[in-house]
């Protein structure tokens, strides 16, 4: 057939017609799990929207929204199909699925035929916007809810949980971001259960009987909703719904509780004191209104259960399809789909997915969905560059006395509280978990108080306790004779904290090492972290290489490492009254005698009779005094101001130097003084003498690998007994110049010792503490019974038991540092005393010059007075001699010199007139 210009054009011109006219109808797919919990509500919820949307003028301009529903009957493979039946419908986007694992194979078809999938349930956070760029989640991440746990157990302070999960995507990858988020707190998942994806009540029942043997008690539980509650159904028959025990759900325990009937809410007495999380709903006028309309639709018939918050994000993300439909049709009027060449090779094999086509808006559907924001039931709807929504917030339930209880909430910016989430909107907020708030919650067994969350594990075996069998300081800890009972100061302590531990610990001392020679302690702390044993008690040193494989409690004796050698007494000599003062403190003292001596004798010659006489008169009086201030003793007594003023100063610095050679001195007749060659580590380590040390002590790798000592020095000894001959001999018989040891080990020795004795300071600061394998919260309880011990005076008891019976041997043995006193302590003092000095003297000399200067006035103007000339010509030390002359006067008659001269110059005053 011959076609003309003007058909052709025609046929042009209603093709492009064809092309921009918007079209009557859209379709959107629906896959989801009919016969589920969240499928159920969803369905309705769903539908109900779909009415909504076309029945609203406003949107979609006439265009009618067709939502093509499919059931993929909670399997992968169907859900896999059904997709593919929906496709095949032309749909310009997918709304679900519910199910993560299905999720990810849709999301995979979804990218290549450019179809926009959003999902109100999927919450498995590796679903994430990188990987499926077509996916978009319209309800909360698990990685969200998971960091809302982790700061649940944070706040109740439990150190560990264990998990139980479905062993799907959900599951798995739900309960990894929940190790990720506890490890962020230093906190751990202990155990990980996991359930088959159609679990039943034998592997419930199995997995719950593997629970029981193990210590930790909270359990947080991430399954599929499940109206039957088998979990804590099985968990209630097995007595797990006790005291002792802590039960956290995720969101799929309120999701399963929302659904239920009035009818049903008797199966909330299984829950008492389940803790768990909803997703938060602000309330608001469109919920309140949309919560009436399902109640007036199960009137009707048309809904046979109750809603969810899944229900309400199903309604929202039928919406949010919508309103990007909306906007993506007023942009171009015309949706087209188109063949995809890589389907296209796959026409002539049986598999027909050559009918699959790409859209081709796709792309900027997208973006459209991507910048989507409006109120919806659900609040502000609104996504985040990830594709997840940007609120996440949960409330925290209680279930008690057959209620549901919210307790709290939990957002990503506010933490827990026990306000609403949006009214901390606009505001700035702290994250700070000491700001965290919750009301009470009621745990199983009706408790109110935080359960410990731990038990000593209950699988039939005692708590296994290593003590090191000791061959010597028996004291601390040994076996009694083969017996496997302990005994010693360390088991006392131990005894005494556990009573204080609120709970029972079944234990069994297990000995370690054959009592004949002292055990290796490092390779004792390998079989506590390598669960030989469960904890060790005895006299283990906490340091840092045995803290990276065992934790330690609170050290209950404190030591270090001290130097033992040979000393010899120093006997009080005849002169031992000169040891208190160094020689530089005598000379500076016996000078200040001098010194005060003088001043006081220039400050009070002119006025005191008793500093005047014969020069051997007064020299005399001059020490006398100044000495006699010593014993308080003096006879003359000072008469001028500035000569008490010095005094004063004078006697305030005597008092304080005779009260320290006192205190000194008898420091020094009183305590024994011990002397020895070696003076401290520093002399130890330059020295080429050989070191002992005591077998399986840490002492040895310290000297080593910290101070460089050779090896082939230390030596090591294994008794008090193989100590005393060894440094009885000496290094030149074969023997040791000194023993480095822990201090209380020292103590024990020199406690039956006289010639040797502690040298310089301990040069290590440590502590003995229990040991426990890593992150045992144990370890925290008898810490804390430790320090109660220590408050109540109690370990000082106990080592005045073991150790005081014949006095404290932390009292005997220990060699005293010199305690001569220098001059540095009194510097102050004596500058203090000589400025005082110097004001005085200096007060008196300018005094006595005006004095000097006045009287030879009053002398020139006498009828004697030589002339001007002969004045002049007078010689220095003429002036010289007078002047001291003049302060050899005394200050009285110098005084009446210059009254006389007052009185006779107004009567020759008189005469001339």
């Amino acid at each position: 057939m011959k076609i003309t210009p003007l058909s052709l054009l025609v046929l042009i011109l209603l093709g492009h017609s064809v092309c921009c006219q918007r079209p009557a109808v859209v379709n959107v797919g629906a896959i989801f799990s009919f016969d589920t919990v969240i499928g159920r509500v969803a369905k309705a919820a769903m539908e109900a929207a779909a009415s909504n949307i076309n029945e609203e003028p406003s949107i979609l301009n006439g265009t009618k929204l067709n939502l093509i529903v499919e059931d993929a009957n909670c399997s992968v493979f169907m859900g896999a199909i059904r997709a593919l039946q929906v496709i095949g419908r032309e749909v310009v986007a997918i709304i679900g699925p519910q199910s993560s694992s299905i999720a990810h194979v849709i999301s995979e078809i979804a990218n290549n035929l450019q179809l926009p999938l959003v999902s109100y349930a999927a919450s498995d956070p590796t679903l994430s916007a990188l990987q499926f760029p077509y996916f978009f989640r319209t309800i909360q991440s698990d990685s969200y809810q998971m960091a809302a746990m982790a700061d649940l157990i944070h706040f109740y302070e439990w150190k560990e949980v264990i998990a139980i999960y479905v062993d799907n995507e959900y599951g798995r990858n739900g309960i990894s971001a929940l190790g990720h988020e506890l490890g962020k707190k230093m906190l751990k998942i202990s155990f990980k259960f996991p359930l088959p994806t159609d679990y039943d009540t034998d592997s419930i029942t199995g997995v719950l009987n593997k629970l029981k043997l193990l210590g930790t008690r909270v359990y947080v539980v991430h399954v599929n909703p499940d109206p039957k509650l088998r979990i804590f159904n099985l968990a209630q028959k097995l007595d797990m719904m006790a005291r002792n025990y802590v039960w956290l759900a995720t969101d799929w325990l309120s999701a399963t509780l929302d659904t239920l009937s009035p009818e049903n809410q008797t199966s909330l007495t299984i829950l008492e004191g389940v803790v768990g999380f909803r997703q938060h709903v602000p309330q608001t006028t469109q919920e309140k209104a949309f919560v009436s309309r399902w109640r007036k639709m199960q009137q009707d018939g048309k809904v046979n259960s109750e809603l969810n918050v899944y229900g309400l994000y199903a309604y929202d993300t039928v919406w949010a399809v919508a309103y990007a439909i909306d906007k993506f049709l007023n942009a171009h009027n015309n949706i087209r789909f188109s063949l995809s060449s890589k389907l296209q090779d796959a026409k002539g094999s049986n598999i027909q997915l050559g009918n699959l086509k790409v859209f081709d808006g796709g792309k900027l559907l997208v973006k459209i969905l991507q910048d989507t924001s409006f109120t919806g039931l659900t609040g502000q709807f609104q996504f985040n560059p990830d594709r997840n929504l940007v609120s996440s917030a949960y409330d925290v339930i209680n279930i008690a006395r057959m209620a549901i209880r919210t307790v709290g909430y939990w957002s990503n910016y506010s933490g827990l509280s026990i306000s609403p989430p949006e009214t901390f909107k606009g505001e700035e907020i702290t994250k700070s978990s000491l700001d965290w708030k919750l009301d009470g919650v009621t745990w199983p067994g009706g408790i109110t108080e935080r359960p410990r969350g731990w038990v000593v594990s209950d699988n039939g075996r005692p708590f296994r306790i290593a003590a090191p069998n000791r061959a010597s300081f028996v004291e601390f800890v040994t076996e009694i004779h083969g017996s496997h009972s302990m005994h010693g100061y360390c088991i006392d302590v131990f005894n005494e904290a556990r009573k204080l531990v609120p709970y029972d610990i079944p234990y069994r001392f297990e000995p370690f090492g054959d009592g004949r020679r002292n055990p290796d302690y490092n390779e004792l702390m390998r079989k506590v972290a390598d669960d030989v044993f469960d904890a060790a008690v005895g006299d283990i040193a906490i340091v840092t290489n045995r803290t990276r494989i065992v934790d330690f409690t609170q050290p209950f004796i404190a030591t270090g490492l001290v130097i033992v050698a040979p000393v010899s007494r120093s006997k009080s000599g005849a002169w031992v009254f000169l040891k208190p003062f160094t020689v530089e403190m005598w000379s500076v003292t016996a000078a200040a005698f001098v010194v005060i001596a003088v001043v006081i004798w220039i400050l009070e010659h002119r006025v005191n009779d008793d500093f005047r006489g014969s020069p051997r008169r007064q020299l005399i009086t001059m020490f006398m005094f100044s000495f006699s201030t010593l014993f308080k003793a003096n006879q003359e007594q000072t008469i001028s101001t500035l000569g008490r003023m010095v005094m004063v100063v004078w006697l305030f610095l005597l008092l304080v130097i005779t009260s320290s050679y006192t205190a000194n001195l008898t420091s020094i007749l009183t305590v024994q003084r011990l002397s020895s060659s070696i003076t401290g580590i520093d002399s130890l380590i330059a020295g080429s003498w050989p070191i002992g040390y005591q077998v399986g002590s840490f002492a040895y790798s310290y000297l080593t690998e910290s101070l460089n000592i050779p090896g082939s020095r230390l030596i090591s000894l294994g008794s008090p007994e193989e100590y005393e001959k060894a440094l009885r001999l000496g290094p030149s018989r074969g023997g040791v110049a000194a023993i480095v040891d822990e201090l209380p080990y020292v103590e024990l020795f020199l406690s039956n010792q006289t010639d040797y004795g502690i040298v310089g300071q301990p040069f290590t600061k440590s502590g003995w503490g229990f040991v426990f394998q890593k992150d045992s919260p144990l370890a925290v309880d008898m810490s804390t019974t430790i320090l109660k011990l220590a408050e109540t005076g109690k370990l000082q008891k106990l080592h005045e038991k073991w150790f005081c019976k014949h006095g404290c041997a932390s009292e005997k043995g220990r060699r005293p540092d010199r305690n001569e006193l220098h001059f540095s302590s009194f510097r102050a003092l004596f500058l203090l005393c000589g400025g005082f000095t110097l004001a005085a003297l200096l007060v008196f000399f300018i005094r006595t010059v005006r004095q000097y200067m006045r009287y030879t006035r009053k002398k020139q103007m006498g009828p004697s007075t030589p002339s001007s000339s002969a004045r002049s010509s007078a010689r220095f030390s003429v002036v010289i001699h007078n002047f001291f002359e003049f302060i050899d006067e005394k200050e009285e008659a110098i005084k009446k010199i210059f009254t006389q001269h007052d009185d006779v110059q107004p009567q020759t005053s008189g005469s001339g007139i």
